[in-house]
């Protein structure tokens, strides 16, 4: 028998070749939010900085108390930040990753190598072992408690449709979905 390993080989790899754009990064942060212990806080501060200012307001307008105006300008600020702060941080990663160009990826079970202009990365699964796929992405999780390390692989970098089902599988076999 006769066996062609590098055919074989390429059977079991799902490429992508993408620019990077905002939206992969703040779908990454949104997804890691959720992974971190800490994520509920983050809801947590921004619905009680909404009662807070609602009670405020309400409590101003029916005149039971003389207005916080220092409350009043603050609060909804300060919930206003909270909700941005995602999009701000994919905007720092977004003028980090563009300066590199074109990216290249290259999935399969031992892991992925990403390429760009001036790099090349690999990563084991056992680096990051977690991944959850949302309607525009596969993200990729290390297991530390603040999922410090990700990796986006957005599905418009796939070079068809039926590649995002073969990624899925490879991803189902060798890390947990969160």
């Amino acid at each position: 028998m006769v066996m062609d390993m590098g055919r074989d080989a390429e059977q079991g790899v799902v490429e992508l070749a993408y620019e990077p754009v905002v939206d992969d990064f703040v779908g990454a942060l949104r997804v890691r939010q959720g992974l971190r212990r800490r994520g509920w806080v983050r809801k947590w501060a921004i619905g009680l900085t909404v009662f807070a200012f609602l009670l405020k307001a309400s409590l101003a307008v029916a005149g039971k108390e003389d207005p916080d105006w220092f409350l009043l300008i603050w609060l909804p600020l300060v919930a206003t930040l909270f909700l941005l702060t995602p999009r701000l941080q994919a905007r720092a990663f977004l003028k980090l990753a563009a300066r590199n160009g074109t990216y290249r990826v290259s999935v399969a079970d031992t892991g992925l190598t990403m390429t760009n202009d001036n790099s090349t990365t690999s990563v084991k699964w056992a680096a990051q072992p977690r991944y959850r796929e949302t309607k525009d992405a596969f993200y990729t999780y290390s297991d530390d408690k603040n999922a410090s390390c990700f990796t986006v692989l957005p599905k418009r970098g796939l070079q068809s449709p039926a590649d995002a089902d073969r990624l899925r599988e490879i991803l189902d076999r060798n890390l947990t979905r969160v």
